[in-house]
């Protein structure tokens, strides 16, 4: 059995010592990746048996929204302790993605000192080395020796985000020197720290760009990189993992940008804010005038259908109205999902929307073609085979251009800044519903003979 079977099945049964011991064994990697596949309800069990230092190790590794998820679940002692616990610049990361009251009970909730720390963090500029940095650093002094900077290691490991980079300064707190811990490690005791340090260190400023920052850590092939204030003076360091989070999004932002999609997923998350919390008059400013335009197109199908009453009256072609609309519908919705989820994803770039926009046509098409020639084939042979290759060939029809809309609406509506998400769904529904009805119309009058 997986990790995540082995969880289910404990929850199961209810067996929480079992669980416990289970996830006491576990790696935290292995963890992880059963964590993210598990329920709401699943991840909160597991979670709460997890031991105080793994949980807390394991939070800070979790999706902000993953993190946002579970402290609702927690009881006001068990979420303030977790935030009083994270390094602070994963704390500043997470309170930054959360709404501005519930981040301001939480920090007020902090300790003294982390407290202190967080709004320090939180007074920098978004996007800048002071706003990802930690504060949990090891500072050594150059005069002390190599026997004396192992011991104030020793002492402050367990506290900090990183030991393997030591830092010295003055008593000023001015950044003089880096150290290794490996040299320091093999330095003979005795040794002063001056004289084993690398001098001149490479530094950024609290308000360098976070982008430079993540590349100078990677270019420099180093795990922290020390930042300080104008003054020369040390008060954080950003780490390498920082840095990969850093670039991962940045290159996100990029593929996005270079994609025309920049202002358009910021355009979605504003639309998407007015459509569930606006007022109603706000609601409806967005969605009021494409359900008025269907409305015109839906009389207009009506119109159509009334156009026609000689032929529903002389066949039995009324019997195949729905599975035609209905068909062209399911279609249109897919296509729409699709091109919807692509583009918020990066998959569909919309400077080649052609190319992907054929490719959904031939998918259409295909499609039509294998649905529309099963139900002809049982249309023949239950009612007329003049009937069944028009119901064939308009399904054909119908399905192919059910795909081409929903693709085509939603890029039309967003090159004209206009709600897709609101206005995709109804108008293409109602031009398929009255496309499909002509269609077919055609198709009926021409292999039955009624035109």
């Amino acid at each position: 059995m997986t990790l995540y079977e082995e969880i289910l099945a404990l929850i199961e049964v209810k067996d929480v010592v079992g669980l416990k011991n289970l996830l006491a064994t576990t790696e935290e990697l292995e963890f992880l990746d059963a964590f993210y596949d598990l329920s709401d309800e699943a991840q909160v069990i597991t979670f709460r048996l997890l031991t105080k230092s793994k949980a807390l190790s394991i939070f800070e590794e979790l999706d902000t929204d993953e993190q946002q998820n579970l402290l609702r679940s927690f009881t006001g002692a068990r979420a303030i302790e977790l935030i009083n616990e994270m390094a602070p610049d994963d704390r500043v990361k997470l309170l930054d993605e959360m709404p501005a009251g519930v981040a301001q009970k939480l920090i007020v909730s902090l300790s003294k000192d982390e407290r202190a720390v967080t709004n320090s963090l939180m007074g920098y500029k978004p996007e800048t080395a002071g706003r990802i940095m930690t504060p949990e650093y090891i500072s050594l002094r150059k005069n002390m020796t190599a026997a004396q900077a192992l011991e104030k290691v020793r002492k402050q490991a367990k506290d900090k985000e990183t030991i393997y980079t030591l830092f010295v300064t003055d008593d000023r707190k001015k950044l003089e020197g880096v150290l290794a811990l490996k040299e320091l490690i093999v330095a003979d005791v005795d040794s002063k720290i001056e004289d084993i340090m690398s001098k001149k260190p490479i530094s950024v400023f609290t308000d360098t760009d976070q982008e430079e920052v993540a590349r100078t850590l990677q270019e420099l092939d180093i795990l922290a990189i020390p930042v300080v204030d104008r003054e020369e003076l040390l008060v954080g360091i950003v780490t390498i993992d920082d840095a990969v989070d850093i670039l991962e999004e940045e290159a996100t932002e990029d593929i996005l940008d270079q994609a025309g999609l920049a202002d358009i997923t910021g355009n979605e998350s504003d639309r998407s804010e007015v459509l569930i919390k606006g007022n109603l008059w706000q609601i409806w400013k967005v969605r009021m005038p494409f359900l008025l335009a269907t409305m015109i197109i839906g009389l207009l199908i009506g119109f159509v259908v009334g156009g026609f009453e000689d032929i529903l009256e002389a066949t039995a072609a009324a019997m195949f109205m729905p599975l035609v609309m209905g068909m062209g519908g399911n279609v249109g919705t897919q296509s729409s999902t699709v091109f919807a989820r692509g583009v918020v994803l990066g998959h569909i770039q919309i400077r080649h929307f052609f190319k992907h926009f054929m490719k959904e046509i031939w998918i259409g098409f295909s499609i039509g073609a294998i649905v529309g020639i099963l139900s002809g084939v049982v249309a023949a042979i239950w009612i007329d085979v003049g009937l069944g290759i028009a119901l064939a060939l308009a399904m054909i029809i119908t399905m192919t251009i059910a795909a081409l809309l929903g693709f085509l609406v939603p890029y039309i509506l967003i090159k004209l800044n206009v709600d897709q998400a609101a206005g995709s769904a109804p108008i293409i529904t109602t031009l398929k519903d009255l496309v499909a009805l002509v269609i077919y119309f055609v198709c009926v009058s021409l292999f039955l003979g009624l035109m």
